[in-house]
């Protein structure tokens, strides 16, 4: 606890630490209650509720997140690439160049396969996915 980093960090945490709990008191002292049934109902820009709201989308909406995932998370290694390329030399481009090739590789495959075209003409990659076509015949 000698550590002069250390004192500015826990005296912030507890400054932090009281500014939200007086926030969430005084929202609680000063908020209102109420009871009414159509408090607790989930409101849609004026919308009555019509149905349950546990749609069932298709596998394609969620493939689709999960590539934009998974290619968004990529490039946080790019540019912490390019913000230390100077030290990393040749070695670290040649690297990239390896990386940013794989990617490539990769999205002409997705692209081929009909993996990112969720349309009705998408129908391709359930052909990859075997589990896929045993569900739909399932249901």
């Amino acid at each position: 606890m000698n550590d002069p980093i250390m004192w500015p960090i826990l005296v912030y945490t507890g400054i932090v630490v009281l500014i939200v709990g007086f926030m969430i008191g005084f929202s609680y002292v000063l908020g209102q209650r109420h009871k009414e049934r159509e408090t607790g109902d989930p409101y849609e820009s004026g919308i009555r509720i019509t149905g349950s709201a546990h749609l069932r989308f298709p596998v394609h909406f969620y493939i689709v997140a999960m590539f934009f995932l998974i290619f968004d998370l990529e490039v946080i290694f790019i540019v912490a690439w390019a913000i230390a390329f100077r030290q990393l030399g040749w070695t670290g481009y040649l690297g990239i160049l390896v990386f940013i090739g794989i990617l490539l590789l990769v999205l002409i495959y997705e692209w081929r396969i009909g993996a990112l075209d969720y349309a009705t003409s998408g129908k391709k990659i359930a052909k990859i996915y075997p589990s896929l076509n045993q569900k739909k015949t399932e249901s």
